[in-house]
């Protein structure tokens, strides 16, 4: 079965931005199935344009930003 995005339901997200992008923390449920955690990075060249990148590594700073948003994330698979 192909995915299908009328399916996949955000069910909490929240966003840490820098000056060179951001990083986007969500709980999504596919299908009404299990939870599950996203995270998603998005860099903003010198023109202004925004673009979709591999999470891969953090900075110490990214990180610093995104642990609290994890931390809420977290508490929100209990509820």
């Amino acid at each position: 079965m192909p995915y299908d995005p009328k399916l996949d339901q955000r069910i909490w997200g929240k966003t840490w931005e820098n000056d060179l992008g951001k990083i986007s923390v969500g709980i999504f449920s596919y299908n009404q199935g299990a939870k599950k955690l996203q995270i998603t990075r998005e860099n903003t060249d010198a023109e202004g344009n925004v673009r979709f990148a591999k999470l891969g590594r953090l900075t110490q700073d990214e990180l610093e930003g995104i642990l609290p948003i994890l931390e809420e994330a977290r508490k929100q698979f209990a509820s």
